[in-house]
């Protein structure tokens, strides 16, 4: 089986890249050290510091093995031949739904980069795969996942 490629900006990449390290240490190092301190406390069958400790190790040493792979298998975006005005990964896209006022504004990064509450959606996105190749002024139908379309216009198109 292939494994996965992670589509991502150079910003996305770097990003990971600080928090591998991160990981690696700063965090790793902290928590073998908890564990340490955890032990001399006897009893390990009931020693919940031990416990938290080894479960947060279990986590730390998760996300290392997922970020390394995303990492392995980054694949950079380059926008340099799409047009100024079409909406693609690494792009920020502004529209506005059919009958509402307000704007809405996200940039299309890679899954490994997307944080709504930061205005960054995945490219793997409902709304992302139907924005993408589009252009400023296209009016666009969105699915949404409870099975109902929208309809959106683009107003803008800019780099990220």
């Amino acid at each position: 089986m292939a494994e996965k490629v992670y589509q991502m900006t150079q910003e996305g990449l770097e990003k990971l890249e600080t928090e591998l390290e991160e990981l690696k240490l700063v965090k790793r190092p902290e928590v073998v050290e908890r564990i340490k301190i955890a032990r001399e406390y006897g009893d390990l069958s009931e020693n919940s510091e031990y416990e938290a400790a080894k479960d947060e190790q279990a986590f730390i040493e998760n996300r290392i093995t997922i970020v390394e792979n995303m990492i392995r298998n980054a694949e950079i975006v380059d926008n340099s031949k799409v047009k100024a005005n079409e909406v693609a990964l690494g792009k920020k896209v502004t529209f506005v739904e059919k009958g509402e006022k307000d704007e809405e504004t996200y940039t299309i990064v890679g899954t490994a980069e997307a944080d709504p509450f930061e205005g960054k959606i995945s490219n793997e996105s409902p709304i992302a795969q139907a924005l993408i190749g589009r252009k400023k002024g296209d009016a666009v139908k969105v699915p949404l996942p409870n099975g109902i379309e929208i309809e959106v216009q683009i107003t803008k198109v800019a780099s990220a």
